[in-house]
């Protein structure tokens, strides 16, 4: 059986545990310390310009255009949350090389923002 939780009653820790782990006991859970709450939106599209990343991975536009279409380059996005909420760290991978943009909502670039 799938427990299912809204936004505004998030699980405790012992809960979670059961869901994961249905054997563990509510000492494990202690040992997870305080639960985040995860939010996935499938439908937040962000665009960054490939001018800003293509070049640190060591290629062109039409390029890294091509190898993202081909899912050759490995993007992870990251939400903000507290001071940073509002903000998203864009990490692109490929071949050994890492470029990492925190930008805005709209993709814009955020100056003085910590990758």
């Amino acid at each position: 059986m799938m427990a299912r939780w809204s936004a505004s009653t998030l699980p405790s820790p012992a809960q979670l545990i059961q869901v994961i782990a249905p054997r563990a006991t509510a000492r494990d859970a202690c040992r997870m310390g305080k639960p985040i709450s995860i939010g996935v939106n499938p439908t937040r599209v962000i665009e960054i310009d490939a001018a800003l990343v293509a070049p640190g991975l060591g290629l062109d536009v039409a390029r890294f255009r091509q190898l993202m279409e081909q899912h050759r380059i490995t993007l992870l996005c990251e939400r903000g949350t507290g001071a940073d909420a509002g903000l998203y760290r864009a990490s692109f991978h490929h071949a050994g090389r890492r470029v990492q943009l925190v930008v805005d909502g709209d993709g814009n670039p955020v100056p003085g923002a910590d990758a």
